[in-house]
């Protein structure tokens, strides 16, 4: 199954190759799509599981590109290094100064469109961050 046809965009915009790096914060039936759309030695960082459930890897799709599947638990890691947050920053920060990284500034919503903000985040066409104003 396809989801919302995104695998497909995915391999337009790349001409077939796939993607080196996906973020996948919301797990569930994105997962496999998100699997497939790497490109050989791509890989696929879990970040959560927005989507609800937690999909599973068939380790065979894992050969078959020598694709890598990892997991990034910000608060496991710094409860077993708490000094690596500071070393992580000293090293984006500049490129975030520079331009080199950006950041995606965040959809704004005043309270009045909350329903509106769920229903973007329902129908999985929000990207990045949603803020509601509560002012």
């Amino acid at each position: 199954m396809r989801v919302d046809g995104r695998l497909d965009e995915v391999r337009r915009w790349t001409g077939g190759r796939g993607v080196d790096i996906v973020l996948d914060p919301v797990g569930g039936d994105r997962f496999t799509d998100s699997l497939r759309s790497l490109a050989p030695e791509g890989r696929l960082v879990v970040l959560g599981f927005t989507g609800g459930s937690i999909p599973t890897v068939k380790v065979n799709r894992l050969l078959l590109s020598n694709t890598s599947v990892l997991g990034a638990g910000w608060g496991e890691m710094l409860r077993q290094e708490p000094a690596s947050l500071r070393w992580r920053w000293d090293e984006l920060y500049p490129l975030l100064e520079h331009g080199t990284l950006t950041a995606a500034e965040p959809t704004v919503y005043p309270m009045a469109e909350a329903a509106d903000a769920l229903g973007a985040l329902a129908d999985r066409t929000a990207t990045g961050k949603l803020v509601l104003d509560l002012r």
